[in-house]
């Protein structure tokens, strides 16, 4: 399974219903694992970002999907980035040396 970090902003919309978040999170994270998506964890942030969310996917396309679906409800946009822990990491610099 891949691993995402997924940054994700408040729209107005998702503003005005922010007391709704939680569950929209739990939501998400059902729809998720029906899709074979294994949401770890989700955090709601002060800063830049209004929220991280950590999940594993089999592949991009998967990962796209879910996002996708939950882009379409329109109370958050969403920057993803594909994270490697440390065993996978040694592998890809290997392969570069």
């Amino acid at each position: 399974m891949a691993t995402f970090i997924t940054l994700i902003d408040f729209t107005d919309q998702g503003v005005r219903q922010a007391g709704q978040s939680p569950q929209r999170a739990d939501q998400f994270a059902q729809s998720a694992s029906q899709a074979g998506v294994d949401v770890l964890n989700v955090y709601w942030t002060l800063g830049a970002h209004d929220g991280v969310l950590i999940f594993e996917a089999a592949d991009d396309e998967t990962a796209t999907s879910v996002l996708l679906s939950l882009a379409s409800k329109g109370n958050v946009r969403t920057q993803t980035l594909r994270a490697f822990d440390k065993a996978a990491f040694e592998k890809i610099a290997s392969a570069a040396s």
